[in-house]
């Protein structure tokens, strides 16, 4: 057996579709016979499962993980360990004796949204004349590579339900008791008209991530980073605290000549975009004519405030 780890200087990198490097094992008799680190040569999300594939890996531990590569990975025969952190080492050790738990795709609840819509990474979803722009676009059945894009109706996964895959840190982004921590929480969450747009309690699971590591969304994490087991919050969020005001750059128009299988897009749908690594951007499709379609790359959250009610229910150790 093959396992990765997401690997930066010893630790679980805490996003698989930025991490740099991956750790390989190989395992026979539950005992690990050697291991060798690898890179990741750039690519990112539906690339790095090739990457993975093409090593044989049987299976991933990483830390945050989005719908759109877990499901990447799956079909990849690759089996998926996600919320791990620590000693990349001894998180092997830990899944092989049976006690690392999975939390399963872990990057779309209040995360902090793709770049596309803050233009941070050199790959700003509002230039696309430059060589390496969106270049294609697929439906659900069809097989997706890198500058393409494709629906997804379903909610979870990058740029799902509430919330798109955060860019994780592997460094704490501020100090608090809980910060490295895996914490679990219930929560709700309304607009100042009270209207719920999101409920844990309603899923009847509570939402589960490391503190601190960019996770969240700014104010949700913040806001954990000091409470104790069993404490219950209301916080007020800002869009700066939140998703980020609404950008009017994330809004651009492609020609449909050069997105292949926008024809059949219709307004008000919600697709991924790929940027110029292979990195899924979800937008929504603001318009179209018989040439030209208009995506909005901002998040559907931007520029609103956010009301939370918030319940620590664990911490775990790291």
């Amino acid at each position: 057996m093959r396992i990765a780890v997401t690997y930066d200087n010893g630790e679980v990198f805490q996003h698989f579709g930025h991490t740099e490097s991956f750790k390989i094992y190989n395992v026979e008799n539950d005992k690990i016979v050697s291991s060798e680190v690898i890179s990741s040569n750039g690519q990112g999300h539906g690339a790095l499962a090739n990457v993975l594939a093409g090593e044989e890996v049987d299976v991933l531990i990483c830390g945050g993980i989005g719908g759109g590569a877990h499901q990447a990975l799956s079909d990849n025969g690759i089996k998926i360990c996600a919320g791990a952190s620590g000693d990349a080492d001894k998180a092997v050790e830990s899944f092989l004796k049976g006690e690392l738990e999975d939390t399963g795709i872990n990057c779309d609840h209040h995360g902090e949204g793709h770049t596309c819509g803050d233009h941070e990474d050199g790959h700003s979803c509002g230039s696309h004349d430059e060589e390496g722009g969106c270049g294609g676009c697929h439906s659900d059945e069809e097989e997706s590579g890198c500058g393409g894009c494709h629906g997804d109706d379903e909610e979870g996964g990058c740029g799902g339900g509430c919330g798109g895959c955060s860019g994780c840190h592997s460094e704490p982004l501020f100090e608090g008791k809980n910060v490295g921590k895996t914490c679990r929480v219930h929560y709700t969450g309304t607009f100042n008209d009270g209207e719920k747009f999101d409920s844990s309690y309603d899923r009847g699971e509570p939402l589960e991530f490391v503190c601190g590591m960019g996770m969240m969304i700014h104010g949700f994490d913040k806001a954990v980073a000091e409470m104790n087991v069993g404490d219950i919050v209301d916080i007020h969020l800002t869009p700066n605290e939140a998703y980020g005001e609404f950008d009017p750059d994330a809004v651009f128009t492609l020609k449909i000549s050069e997105l292949p299988g926008s024809e059949g897009l219709s307004v008000g749908q919600r697709v991924y975009l790929q940027d110029m690594y292979g990195r899924p951007i979800p937008v929504l499709v603001k318009d179209k004519t018989d040439e030209e379609v208009t995506f909005d790359a901002n998040h559907e959250m931007a520029g609103k405030d956010l009301n939370f009610k918030i319940e620590l229910v664990e911490i775990k150790e790291a």
